[in-house]
C-alpha cells in the first residue's frame, strides 16, 4: 500500500501542476500546448479525485476512531457503526484507485476486423461458423454497432468456410477482444442419423482495425492480384475482373476480397484486413517479447487454445479459461452476450491489476 500512496502522490501532484499549467496565459495562447495540458489533466482527473476522497475518508475514520474513547456507551455504539461504514467505503475506494492505475489499452476504442474460420468437422464446421457470426452479428446489433461483410467464402451446406467483417462502433475492441481462439461445439448434426454427437471447432480472431498511421505499406511490397468473383462451388458470378488478391511480400500473407463489384473497393477493403493482420503481427511480437519477462501477462494466449465450448445437448456455454459455465444456450447464441463479455472483462482486468501492483 505504502508503495502504491506514493504513486497516488505523485499523480496528484501532477494533476496540480497541470491545472496550474492550464490558467497561464502563454498555455491559453498556445492552442497546441492547452489541448496537451488539457487532455493530460482530463485523464489524470478520476484518479486524483478519487485520492482525495479516500485521504477524506481517512480523516473521518481517525475522528471516529477517536470517538471510541468516549466514556457514553450510546455514543461509541454510534461510533463503531459509522467507523464500519467508512471502512467499507475506504476500501471500495481502494479498489476504485487500484482499477484506476491499470493502464488503458490503447487499442480499446478502435473498431474491429472480426475473422471467422471453419476449422475441424467439415460441414458441420462450416455451419457453425454462421452461427457464430450471427451471434456477434446480433450483438454488434444491441450494441448500435455497424457490421460491413469484407470477404466470405459460402459452403455448399449453407455455412461459411470463412467470413471477414468489419464491426465498427464505441468501444468494440473492449467488449470483443476475448472473443479471439478455437470455439469447440459439441451436438448432434442434422445428417446424424444415429444421433450420435459430433465434435467440430470453428477459430475466431478479433483483430484491432489499422489505421494507416498505424501500419505503412509499401506498395512495393505487395502483388495485387485480380480475378472473376466466384460463389459456392467455384462457378463464376461475374465476368468482370473485380475480385483482388494482396500478397505482402514481405510476411507471405494473402488477402482477398470480392464481394464487392468494383476493384477499387475490394482492393481497398483488402488492403484495411492486411493492414490489421500486420498490426496483429506486430502486437503478438511485442506481447511475446513481454512474457519472456512476465509470464502470466493478460492477453497472450496462444490462438490455437481451446477457449470456448458450446454443448448443446446439456444446453451450455462454457469458457475455459475463467472456467465460467452458462446456460439457456440458445438465448446467448442469439447474440445476448453480456454475460460472458463482462465475465471476460472484470477477470482480464483483474488480473492484468495483479501485475501492475506488483511494478507500483
Amino acid at each position: 500500500m505504502a508503495n502504491l500512496l506514493q504513486k497516488l502522490e505523485e499523480i496528484e501532484g501532477r494533476y496540480h501542476e497541470l491545472n496550474e499549467r492550464l490558467g497561464r496565459p502563454e498555455t491559453l495562447a498556445d492552442p497546441s500546448q492547452y489541448q496537451k495540458a488539457a487532455k493530460a489533466h482530463s485523464e489524470l482527473a478520476p484518479i486524483a479525485e478519487k485520492y482525495r476522497y479516500w485521504k477524506e475518508l481517512e480523516k473521518s475514520i481517525g475522528e471516529t476512531r477517536a470517538m471510541l474513547q468516549d466514556a457514553e456507551p450510546e455514543l461509541r455504539a454510534m461510533a463503531q457503526e459509522e467507523l464500519a461504514t467508512l471502512e467499507r467505503q475506504r476500501e471500495q475506494t481502494e479498489n476504485d484507485l487500484k482499477l484506476l492505475l491499470v493502464p488503458k489499452d490503447p487499442n480499446d476504442e478502435k473498431n474491429v476486423v472480426l475473422e471467422i474460420r471453419a476449422g475441424t468437422g467439415g460441414d458441420e464446421a462450416s455451419l457453425f461458423a454462421q452461427e457464430l457470426f450471427r451471434m456477434y452479428s446480433r450483438y454488434a446489433e444491441s450494441q448500435g454497432w455497424r457490421v460491413d461483410v469484407l470477404s466470405k467464402s459460402d459452403s455448399g451446406v449453407g455455412g461459411f468456410k470463412e467470413v471477414i467483417a468489419l464491426i465498427e462502433g464505441g468501444r468494440v475492441y473492449s467488449k470483443l477482444k476475448y472473443e479471439s481462439g478455437v470455439h469447440r461445439v459439441q451436438r448432434v448434426p442434422q445428417t446424424e442419423a444415429q444421433g450420435r454427437i459430433h465434435t467440430s471447432t470453428v477459430t475466431v480472431a478479433v483483430l484491432p482495425e489499422a489505421d494507416e498511421v498505424d501500419v505503412a505499406i509499401d506498395p512495393k511490397e505487395i502483388r495485387v492480384d485480380t480475378f472473376c468473383s466466384s460463389g459456392p462451388g467455384g462457378q463464376s458470378v461475374n465476368t468482370t475482373y473485380s475480385a483482388v488478391r494482396i500478397t505482402h511480400l514481405p510476411t507471405g500473407l494473402v488477402v482477398s476480397c470480392q464481394d464487392e463489384k468494383s476493384q477499387i473497393k475490394n482492393r481497398q477493403r483488402a488492403l484495411k484486413v492486411l493492414r490489421s493482420r500486420l498490426l496483429e503481427m506486430e502486437q503478438e511480437k511485442q506481447r511475446q517479447a513481454v512474457a519472456q519477462e512476465r509470464r502470466a501477462m493478460v492477453g497472450t494466449g496462444e490462438r490455437s487454445e481451446k477457449i470456448r465450448t458450446y454443448n448443446y445437448p446439456q444446453d451450455r456455454l462454457t469458457d475455459h479459461r475463467i472456467g465460467l459455465t452458462l446456460h439457456q444456450l440458445d438465448v446467448l447464441l442469439d447474440g445476448r452476450l453480456e454475460p460472458v463479455i463482462e465475465a471476460l472483462s472484470t477477470h482480464f482486468q483483474a488480473e492484468r491489476l495483479k501485475q501492475e501492483l506488483v511494478t507500483v
